[in-house]
């Protein structure tokens, strides 16, 4: 699907990651299994990837696991460390001939395929690292060329994912705007779950 006023392109196919593997030690649940709107946010997360265009996509799992239809699951044995190990499984576990990878997290809901889309236009015109961005600041997914995936493997420490990498190549990074096409509040305690809950579908 093209946006409006923007021209198709074609690419080779672009993965789509999904980290999922945390507790969710302050929501009191895995936030991959966590129904929202009738769907766990995991399956949510795997829709919006591939409506944005990844294939394949892959979920990291570990706190909790269950099968995850339309995806490739991981699970990463280390996901008590934080997010860098699943990060790390994430890559490892992607197709050896993918140029990129957009990443994105579980517990975001609002964030649309419109935005992956973008990212992977952003990739076609010749970016190697491209965040989406809301009000200006960077936030998810992010889309990351191979070249990078050893650095980015290394840097991704602790409870900490690309952004370590992001922080030390400002000179890569494109910016792409994606204010009009979702929101990417996230969900860390139950007050947050019923907070989203309560709000509409924002456009993308």
């Amino acid at each position: 699907m093209t946006e409006a006023g923007e021209e198709p392109f074609a690419a080779p196919p672009t993965p789509g990651l999904l980290l999922a593997a945390g507790s969710g030690s302050r929501l009191g649940t895995p936030k991959a299994l966590v129904d929202f709107r009738g769907e766990r946010l995991v399956d949510r997360g795997v829709r919006m990837l591939r409506d944005g265009g990844c294939r394949p996509v892959v979920v990291v799992l570990g706190a909790a696991v269950a099968p995850v239809p339309g995806a490739v699951t991981v699970r990463n044995p280390e996901w008590g460390s934080g997010m860098g190990s699943s990060l790390r499984a994430g890559l490892d576990a992607l197709p050896a001939a993918a140029e990129h990878v957009v990443i994105a997290l579980v517990d975001q809901p609002f964030v649309g395929p419109r935005a992956v889309r973008r990212l992977i236009r952003a990739a076609a015109r010749g970016a190697s690292v491209a965040v989406a961005t809301y009000g200006g600041e960077r936030r998810n997914p992010v889309l990351i060329a191979r070249e990078h995936f050893a650095e980015v493997a290394r840097l991704a420490t602790g409870d900490t994912g690309a952004r370590p990498f992001l922080r030390a190549h400002p000179e890569l990074v494109v910016p792409v705007p994606c204010d009009d096409v979702g929101d990417p509040a996230d969900i860390d305690t139950p007050a947050d779950l019923s907070a989203l809950r309560s709000r509409p579908d924002p456009p993308g």
